[in-house]
């Protein structure tokens, strides 16, 4: 998404209004609905100031193109300035990042500095690495750009920094070489780094041409898994993505018996835990470090699984990929390395028989080091027990260090932070700005039968090469599990009729290319995603004057998730009905966002459809 597009001369001019951060959160706001803080208004006016003269020069030509905070498609990166103009030969594009640093501190992570910011000296993606992944992430997603032969060249400048051989210092020179950093002193040297690419105007239109360019595939994690375990990079790491990493790869390597740690790290749906979980598992494995993925849910561990057959032995990968009930009596510290997806899922106790301690100290006790990627807002069973304050108490007991960490960068939903936070305010789990999807870039649609829920599915399912399934709340019994003949889901008024996932297919449902003709649930989609999904929101959840209520007693008898409450009800009413709508809830969000692309739902009750649409 564009937000400002003007010339050289355009930029120079809205500079001399003096009003340069006014005129950008106009139009950010007109743009994307959104509005920044004073302190990134500031960043806006001081460093566009410095740019402003930087491009002062007759020799960069006043027709060649500036875009200020270009958002990279189905990402919620944006890039802060680019330069599009031509060499006469070939089209360019100049990505800078920058930054009012004044100083910045060392680190032996790869890629990472330390620097302050208002609450204090953190560590954070060196500017040249974050210009740099800007410039593939562009790349990656965006196939004109190859097909066109636009030349891409990002670097960095730090206005504000005198050179200390810190920010430079050799340590980065992998990314200093790909993205080169000017500082202070450097105004001149940026000045003949973009003269080299941009000698003439941009006659093409270049970033209009990206923004309206073919758009590639997206790559999902589960058919990325291959060539990630043959050490390829198929993903490149921004950010917060990019520091969980890195510090994860370093306490991996530190940690001893005698210096245990933990890392916890919260993240929403589509903020890249189990793309960092892979590539942690792949980078420790291939450094000789005995390492597990480990996961509750069977139905992400069934999906690797499916994908590596053949590259890999089974015996191999079932000591890669384990369930959580695994670590009953495995001896002290005996791993590495536990890398723990969907961690919210973790019950207190191992299967039907609930053997073992607890499925959180047999980890802790079981490595020397634990990572641990959660998002509480996607408990969804009664029985879920990962929380965050449970994992640090049992640490402190045990003296294990314990570190965290915040994954926000979005990549699911087209990218939309705001679709998640729309999610949240439609659910009432939490309020937030976002009360309707204007100006918010994704696919979402309430139709008011479910056939045509199941026709937009089955088409975007032949658009998207087997990436649109259809899933439900647990409102209708599983009759087809006994009896082949019957179908589960149907409708009084409508010609829908179809059945719940079959177990022939164990958890790889989401990615069978027959599976489509059936109805999913939240075991057989959690961590894992399509381009569409379609929800069918049963009388669990429904709307009434406005308000979300839960009705426990219409999930089916055969549903566990919330198996145990009416005896909970007896015992502590308040803490029973908190516990239900929380899982009723954080199930349809769960569902409502494996969509990268577009989500579809139908609601059986009407005043919950009309509801829905209200908020759109």
């Amino acid at each position: 998404m564009i937000v400002y597009h003007k010339t050289k001369q355009g930029f120079s001019d809205d500079i001399l209004t003096n009003d340069i951060d006014g005129i950008i959160l106009n139009a950010l706001r007109d743009k994307t609905g959104k509005s920044v803080g004073q302190a990134e208004l500031n960043s806006f006016r001081n460093s566009l100031s410095y740019m402003d003269k930087v491009l002062a020069d007759p020799n960069i030509p006043n027709d060649c193109n500036i875009s200020i905070e270009y958002h990279i498609p189905q990402t919620s990166k944006r890039v802060d300035f680019i330069i599009a103009g031509s060499d006469g030969e070939k089209d360019h594009v100049v990505i800078i990042e920058l930054k009012q640093w004044q100083d910045a501190e060392l680190t032996d992570k790869d890629g990472i500095v330390k620097t302050r910011f208002k609450h204090g000296v953190q560590e954070t993606a060196h500017p040249s690495y974050q210009a740099w992944s800007y410039a593939c992430l562009l790349q990656s997603f965006n196939a004109t750009i190859e097909k066109e032969g636009i030349q891409l060249h990002p670097c960095a400048y730090l206005h504000n920094y005198t050179n200390d051989d810190i920010i430079t210092h050799s340590f980065y020179n992998q990314y200093l070489q790909v993205a080169p950093v000017f500082l202070k002193s450097d105004a001149v040297k940026l000045r003949e780094f973009i003269k080299q690419f941009i000698k003439y105007g941009d006659a093409s239109k270049v970033l209009y041409r990206i923004e309206n360019g073919e758009i590639r595939p997206n790559k999902s994690l589960s058919d990325a898994l291959s060539g990630m375990m043959k050490g390829n990079q198929e993903f490149v790491m921004i950010d917060d993505q990019k520091l969980v990493f890195e510090t994860a790869k370093k306490l991996a390597f530190t940690s001893s018996p005698e210096n245990k740690n933990v890392l916890i790290v919260e993240g929403g749906p589509g903020t890249g835990k189990s793309v960092v979980a892979i590539n942690l598992l792949v980078y420790l494995t291939r450094f000789g470090k005995l390492a597990q993925y480990v996961t509750k849910t069977a139905a992400p561990r069934d999906v690797y699984f499916h994908k590596l057959v053949g590259d890999k032995k089974k015996v191999e990968l079932k000591q890669l990929f384990v369930g959580s009930g695994s670590f009953m009596n495995t001896p002290e510290n005996m791993f590495n390395a536990l890398i723990v997806d969907e961690a919210h899922r973790l019950t207190e106790k191992t299967g039907f028989l609930r053997q073992g301690k607890n499925q959180i100290q047999e980890i802790l006790e079981s490595s020397m080091f634990s990572v641990f990627f959660i998002d509480e807002n996607q408990k969804v069973h009664i029985d879920d027990y990962g929380e965050i304050a449970v994992i640090e108490e049992f640490a402190k007991q045990r003296g294990i260090h314990i570190h965290r960490l915040l994954l926000e960068s979005q990549f699911r939903c087209n990218g939309s932070d705001g679709y998640l936070a729309w999610v949240d305010h439609v659910l009432q789990i939490r309020e937030t700005a976002n009360k309707s999807l204007n100006d918010i870039s994704y696919d979402f649609k309430v139709v008011d039968d479910p056939l045509e829920l199941q026709h937009l599915i089955y088409r975007k399912n032949i658009e998207t090469n087997n990436r649109a399934r259809l899933v439900a709340g647990y409102c209708w019994p599983w009759n087809s599990k006994k009896d082949s003949k019957a179908f589960d889901i149907t409708f009084e008024n409508s010609a829908f009729q179809m059945k719940w996932n079959m177990m022939d297919y164990g958890g790889t449902w989401i990615i069978d290319p027959n599976s489509v003709t059936e109805v999913g649930c939240i075991h057989t989609a959690q961590g894992l995603e399509v381009d569409y999904i379609g929800v069918i929101i049963g009388d669990d959840l429904i709307v009434r004057d406005g308000i979300v209520l839960v009705d426990p007693s219409k999930r089916d008898k055969g549903d566990k998730t919330i198996s145990g409450y009416k005896k909970l009800l007896k015992e502590n009413p308040e803490q029973a009905k908190d516990l239900v709508r929380s899982i009723i809830k954080n199930t349809y969000r769960t569902l409502m966002t494996r969509g990268m692309k577009g989500c579809y739902i139908y609601c059986t009750d009407k005043e919950t459809r009309e509801y829905f649409k209200k908020n759109i």
